[in-house]
């Protein structure tokens, strides 16, 4: 999928990712979840505002409907690290409960990421990303 934002959709998604974190920092998740519902008319194609509410509904306990939103975000960006990182922790039976709002609660990208490397007859194989030369 190609990526269409501009600039200014940059700026206000960031911002959006700072405003729903303050919400929920204070416990008004409901406000948090009204803007991130607003910002996913206003921003279709966009990955963060389903992750945003994914992390206000997990809070809540709707962790069904939480997981939902953390898929729609990576479907809608699959290079949304944040997504990702949720579907990672909250897929989990003891998750750890460290919510990715943006990038910064992303750790660094490992070194023995693994890459998925195609045969000639097109069957796909993981191998790690330093041991393939």
């Amino acid at each position: 999928m190609q990526n269409s934002r501009t600039n200014p959709d940059e700026q206000e998604l960031s911002s959006l990712c700072r405003r729903v974190r303050e919400f929920a920092a204070h416990g008004d998740l409901e406000s948090g979840k009204r803007i991130a519902v607003k910002a996913m008319g206003e921003y279709p194609h966009a990955a963060q505002p389903h992750n945003l509410l994914g992390v206000l509904l997990e809070k809540q306990g709707d962790h069904l409907s939480a997981m939902k939103h953390f898929r729609a975000a990576w479907a809608l960006d699959p290079t949304y690290r944040p997504a990702r990182q949720n579907l990672d922790v909250f897929g989990t039976f003891c998750p750890a409960r460290r919510y990715a709002y943006d990038e910064s609660d992303c750790p660094a990208e490992r070194t023995n990421a693994r890459l998925f490397v195609f045969g000639e007859t097109g069957v796909g194989r993981v191998i790690k990303k330093e041991t393939h030369r």
